[in-house]
């Protein structure tokens, strides 16, 4: 066969094999293995044109394997014998002991110097865009002949063609992957009208869409509002923006580094991510505020009876002493409220919510009451922490105002039961009013709001003893 035919054929059968695929590392992968068939040589390298960074990166080898290698060699053009090609846009060969070349740029992780010779040819679109270079080398001295020279200048032409092509199609595949990541986040906090399943949804989308080991939200305060997987070599961070306001940051990690495409991704759902955050954070406070009236209106409602119930007291009413009393009510009521917004939660530690009142109260008797106590830590809810908050303050009242100087408080459980105890060294049940507007609300509230019993002891003092179910 004529010279000339053989590399006809040669080069229209490396074309067909690079043409075959459309995938961008299938593609450079067949350019290395059919390149150094075609020209008989022990090896090719070829790399692509990254333009943002100005590099020329290695992506396909005959010879060594890209994986094994611990970092991808990068030159920018101009840099090694390679890159020299790519610069001048022309190609450059040197014979025997091309190591020794002053061009030669030697990688730690690519054995390029126990080649002897090498060809390098850039890699152009349209005659003169730049989109890589390849080189082929043998370990044996040989100087290309200008025919060969030829065929891998006209190999390399049909292959930037078949570069832009794959180039085009990961773009389209890369787009179509992020719009499937987003369609699933807009599912996903369409649907939900909770705040933690939107957030999962797009910790989880995230990790599936950068192939993520682990993702997290992280708000403006600091707090990790959903961590999922686990932290790796490389880390990539994305703020939450809303209105002009950064409102957290979209975080993921990973073992291999992010490229821009992945922070591009990122920053769309990060997008998605702020929208989410603040819908749910709007359907909160909707709720809450809901929540808030519901409470502020059962509260107020407990108040306007509780001063019917003084109205309508028997005999005559000292006026200052039931307005007094009206008014640590109300301050019982506001104490569980303040428990309430400084928890964050729909239980009250029962423990908290009765120093804060045993304060309250002996700061407003005075004359030297020494009351200790001596709490367990007891939670419930909102509405049954009212009751009892109420409760406490009309016995701690009585035994502060009818009792010795000392009270000691009991808060602990029994059997399953809570029980709350005041007891004082006074003299006993003779000096309490059984009947009077504050022994009754205690009455009704123990029975009707905690389903519980109040039990009245004489003896050395008093003993006020209320057990209600937990």
């Amino acid at each position: 066969m004529d010279y000339r035919e053989r590399h006809v054929r040669l080069l229209t059968e490396t074309i067909e094999a690079v043409n075959s695929s459309l995938d961008l590392e299938e593609v450079l992968e067949l350019v290395a293995s059919k390149v150094a068939g075609a020209l008989e040589a022990d090896a090719c390298f070829v790399y692509l044109y990254d333009r943002r960074a100005g590099e020329l990166v290695l992506r396909a080898t005959h010879g060594t394997k890209v994986e094994e290698m611990t970092q991808r060699p990068r030159m920018r053009p101009g840099e090694g014998i390679t890159g020299s090609a790519a610069e001048a846009r022309a190609p450059v060969m040197i014979a025997a002991q091309a190591h020794l070349d002053p061009r030669f740029k030697n990688f730690p992780n690519l054995p390029e110097d126990e080649y002897e010779s090498i060809l390098a040819v850039p890699i152009l679109a349209r005659g003169e865009r730049l989109e890589g270079a390849l080189n082929v080398r043998t370990r044996n001295p040989r100087a290309f002949t200008a025919d060969e020279i030829d065929l891998l200048l006209a190999i390399a032409a049909q292959v930037a063609q078949s570069i832009e092509h794959a180039k085009l199609y990961a773009e389209a595949q890369r787009r179509v992957h992020e719009l499937e990541a987003l369609a699933r986040i807009s599912e996903a906090v369409s649907e939900s009208l909770y705040l933690e399943e939107s957030l999962e949804a797009i910790v989880k989308t995230t990790m599936d869409a950068l192939h993520a080991t682990g993702a997290a939200l992280v708000l403006e305060d600091g707090k990790i509002a959903w961590p999922e997987g686990r932290a790796d070599a490389h880390a990539i961070r994305q703020p939450l923006r809303w209105r002009g306001r950064q409102i957290g940051e979209l975080v993921a990690d990973r073992g291999s580094p992010f490229t821009q495409d992945d922070r591009e991704l990122l920053a769309s759902i990060a997008q998605h991510a702020a929208v989410a955050l603040e819908h749910g954070r709007a359907v909160l406070r909707g709720v809450l505020a809901q929540e808030i009236h519901h409470r502020v209106k059962n509260n107020l409602q407990t108040v306007a009876s509780l001063l019917r119930l003084q109205a309508r007291a028997d005999g005559v009413v000292d006026p200052r002493k039931a307005l007094e009393d009206s008014v640590n009510r109300i301050l019982a009521i506001a104490a569980v409220h303040e428990v309430l917004t400084e928890r964050r939660d729909e239980d009250v530690d029962l423990a908290e919510l009765v120093e804060r009142l045993r304060a309250m109260l002996v700061q407003g008797v005075g004359g030297g009451k020494h009351v200790t106590a001596e709490l367990e830590t007891v939670t419930l809810p909102g509405a049954r922490a009212t009751a009892l908050a109420l409760v406490f303050a009309e016995l701690l009242q009585n035994a502060l105002e009818h009792g010795g100087d000392d009270v000691r408080v009991e808060l602990s459980r029994r059997n399953g039961d809570v029980v709350l105890a005041i007891d004082d060294d006074g003299g006993g049940l003779g000096d309490v009013p059984s009947t009077g507007t504050g022994l009754s609300i205690v009455r009704a509230l123990v029975r009707d709001e905690l389903r519980g019993t109040l039990d009245l002891r004489s003896g050395r003092g008093t003993r006020a003893e209320v057990v209600f179910p937990a």
